[in-house]
């Protein structure tokens, strides 16, 4: 089962039957175990009976991974700290504060975009962190779960992304060195290998200079406060902020969660105390534990004289992190209630189970997520899409078909991660075979290289934030406790808008030398705005007060927080 399919358009197949799988009938999990199944036939020589028992080894490798098994712990942990926080009154009080500030729905949006700051340092940890804190505020707000997973998406990966100190630094600055130093190898002309082998070395220098061509994260980022601010939505988003602030409820009738908040376990009893810290406190300790343990993973690979921040956090193992992050908040969080008498360690104990039990959908998910990107790699997905950069081009066209065939890739794959992987040893070595330079001081077609690099990112995370396949879209929708094809049924129309103004006022212009790249971010939220102005329309018109009262808040078949 090692063998990529013929034609390459085969390997295509899997994903495009989950993805329209998932959208037609909202059966995520069958949809996914169907592109799974599929695949591995694929795989198997178009054998069904090989196929299905392949199936299941994709499924399995996928649970062996050991990054993966630290994701899944993680998310269980973090469920079972929400599970204690609830359970406590901490979820409760947090809410009771933060009702003092975010007195409406604007102002409750604002601030759950805002937190994104807090946990700029990793986008996983963002998302489900932010998700099950501030899920029981927005449910109070009348805010959908659709809206709330949107901004907790479109917040995380576009600033991990383009943030200098995040976990997704390292890796992006070795796949830029690793592809220069490539090139340089294989080259015989000494003046251009000296050019290739310095950039090499100053990977981290291309990095910088790309961040202002990142235009699909930036421009995404920017449009989530865009569409707070001015109080606009468009397409489903629209209807599903309609529904909930109309007091139709939260999710929509017959949604199916990626996290189950109904349990009896995780409701407070009424006459506990509703204690703010309860829930800030452990949640604090999960944040301090991360950044203390990406230190110390980062440090330990470095000599003493090496550990700039820049490097520590390049050399950091996340996962380890976020695994002790989240082992450290739950110890936290069981201590606090027992020495305060809240619960019984029995109790809280049986909290946290519930909390973990409430996340079992979305590991299901995650897994046969996972799986099915095992199989596009058996398959040769990513470098079948990839191939299709080797055909000749103009120059100037390469930024936007990287970004293109990038977000396909991740769209297909379900992971940026491993579009970039597939990715940078193809587009920078054609890129420098096209006449591309890379000297420091205006090298010849410099900024198209920076083009290149950051499509690449961009690409990635936009097909990330539009695959229901996708590992990320998966944590938001399990953090927010939202159906996960209602979030991206919501979440589509906003990114594919953010992607085409980003192509036409962004990578195409940029490329061709028109425009500098930071007035193109200018000219993008004046192009969003006007989209946002002229197409889309206030959720609350037209609805009187009596319907948009907070006690409309709760889900239709499920309580709020």
């Amino acid at each position: 089962m090692d063998l990529p399919v013929e034609p390459g358009w085969l390997s295509l197949v899997p994903p495009l039957v989950a993805i329209a799988l998932a959208l037609l009938t909202r059966e995520v999990v069958l949809s996914l175990f169907s592109g799974v199944w599929i695949g591995a036939v694929f795989a198997a020589g178009f054998n069904p009976l090989t196929g299905t028992a392949g199936s299941l080894d994709f499924l399995i490798e996928a649970m062996t991974d050991a990054d993966h098994v630290a994701i899944i712990v993680f998310s269980l942990f973090l469920g079972g700290l929400v599970g204690i926080m609830s359970r406590s009154g901490g979820t409760r009080g947090v809410v009771e504060v933060l009702e003092r500030f975010a007195t409406d729905r604007t102002r409750g949006q604002f601030y759950t975009g805002l937190s994104a700051i807090f946990i700029f340092f990793d986008d996983y940890a963002n998302t489900l962190i932010r998700g099950n804190a501030l899920r029981p505020m927005t449910d109070r707000l009348a805010i959908s779960r659709e809206k709330l997973a949107y901004i907790v998406d479109s917040t995380a990966a576009p600033l991990a992304v383009s943030a200098v100190v995040t976990t997704w630094i390292g890796f992006e600055i070795t796949q830029i060195r690793d592809a220069l130093s490539s090139v340089a190898a294989g080259t015989a002309d000494p003046e251009l290998q000296a050019q290739l082998q310095a950039g090499a070395d100053n990977a981290f220098t291309i990095f910088l200079h790309s961040i202002p061509y990142l235009f699909y994260p930036l421009l995404a980022l920017a449009f989530v406060f865009m569409v707070i601010l001015m109080r606009r939505d468009f397409g489903a988003m629209y209807e599903a902020e309609r529904r909930s602030y109309s007091g139709g409820g939260v999710i929509r009738p017959g949604a199916m969660p990626a996290a189950d908040t109904s349990l009896e376990s995780l409701k407070p009893s009424s006459d506990q105390p509703h204690r703010w810290y309860n829930a800030a406190v452990p949640v604090l300790a999960v944040i301090l534990v991360a950044l203390g343990a990406l230190w110390g993973t980062g440090a330990a690979a470095l000599d003493p004289g090496e550990r700039t921040i820049r490097d520590v956090i390049g050399q950091a193992d996340p996962f380890a992190a976020l695994l002790w992050a989240s082992f450290a908040g739950c110890v936290v969080g069981i201590a606090m209630v027992v020495a305060q008498r809240i619960l019984t360690v029995q109790e809280a104990l049986e909290a946290w189970l519930g909390g973990m039990q409430s996340m079992l959908l979305a590991v299901v998910i995650l897994v046969l997520a996972w799986g099915l990107g095992g199989v596009t790699q058996e398959l040769g997905t990513g470098p079948y899409l990839a191939s299709l950069l080797q055909d000749t081009l103009p120059l100037a066209a390469l930024p936007a078909l990287v970004f293109v065939v990038a977000a396909l890739t991740a769209f297909s794959t379900g992971t940026s991660w491993g579009t970039m992987a597939i990715l940078f040893p193809v587009v920078i070595p054609l890129a420098v075979a096209m006449g591309v330079g890379v000297g420091f001081a205006g090298g010849e077609h410099y900024g198209i290289l920076l083009g290149t690099v950051s499509s690449v990112m961009a690409g990635a995370v936009f097909g990330d934030h539009s695959s229901p396949i996708s590992d990320t879209t998966v944590l938001s929708s399990m953090a927010s406790a939202c159906d996960l094809v209602d979030h991206v049924r919501t979440q589509l129309p906003y990114a594919v808008v953010v992607a085409l103004v980003a192509l036409a006022v962004g990578e195409i212009p940029v490329a061709l030398g028109w425009i500098h790249p930071v007035v193109s971010l200018m000219l993008g939220l004046v192009v969003l705005g006007a989209v946002l102005w002229f197409f889309g329309r206030d959720p609350a018109a037209g609805l009187d007060s009596a319907e948009t009262a907070p006690s409309h808040a709760r889900p239709v078949h499920q309580e709020a927080d």
